[in-house]
């Protein structure tokens, strides 16, 4: 070992004689030129799967959940007191007795629902999956539990901000429309088109802020309860 550790420093010697510095840094550019995009696809190739994954995650829940958000719109819209309202199962039948299971009925403003969720979830596990492995971990682990809080609450910011068109959209849809009888938002971009034309750009901000309030905070805990629960599970089982 010895002898061979004694035959590599000559040689470098011989090298730095014979070429000077650069000479340990031949044939630098055909690495650099081969892993600088390899690594660089690579990257984008995970941030793409993350976000895409997210993106059908939220498709998927977005199918799932629209049926309620339209049940639970139409109760919230009523203006009766509570004795006297329907219940929620009563109001679903009153929904698909009158327009059914359509885009008219049940799944009304489905198209608004899976924008919403599709465009948030997009965001929302790409952004946060790829700055957590870009910011180094903390041994402390309350500075830990920061660094993920922060990146989450900053996940569920940016996600909020992006989708909320499609939110202000579903809630035209959904909601009670202007004149009885008379359906003025029909779709999610004729929906969006028309308050921008009528009410600016800002309207269709509308609701940020206790948006924020709400799904930044969630945000940061449903991801801390997801990574340190299981956490726990793979170590204990």
């Amino acid at each position: 070992m010895h002898e061979q550790n004694s035959h590599r420093r000559m040689a470098n010697v011989s090298l730095y004689v014979k070429t000077g510095v650069y000479g340990f840094y031949k044939g630098i550019l055909p690495p650099i030129l081969a892993e600088t995009p390899k690594r660089a696809v690579k990257s984008v190739c995970l941030c793409q799967a993350l976000s895409v994954a997210g993106l059908g995650s939220g498709l998927t829940e977005a199918l799932v959940v629209n049926p309620f958000e339209v049940v639970k719109v139409s109760l919230q819209a009523n203006r009766d007191s509570f004795k006297v309202q329907p219940s929620t199962f009563a109001q679903a039948r009153m929904i698909i007795n009158a327009d059914g299971f359509g885009l008219r009925g049940l799944n009304k403003g489905l198209t608004s629902t899976l924008g919403r969720h599709g465009v948030f979830n997009m965001i929302y596990f790409g952004f946060y999956f790829n700055v957590k492995d870009a910011i180094p971990a903390s041994q402390d682990p309350r500075l830990e539990f920061m660094r993920k809080f922060a990146i989450g609450l900053l996940s569920g910011t940016i996600s909020s901000c992006v989708n909320i068109p499609f939110d202000v959209a579903k809630s035209r849809i959904q909601g009670p429309q202007p004149v009885s009888g008379e359906i003025k938002y029909r779709s999610c971009f004729q929906t969006m088109a028309l308050v921008y034309r009528e009410e600016g750009y800002l309207a269709l901000y509308k609701g940020l802020i206790p948006k924020i309030m709400r799904l930044g905070p969630g945000g940061a805990v449903m991801l801390l309860v997801y990574e340190y629960v299981s956490d726990w599970l793979q170590r204990n089982w």
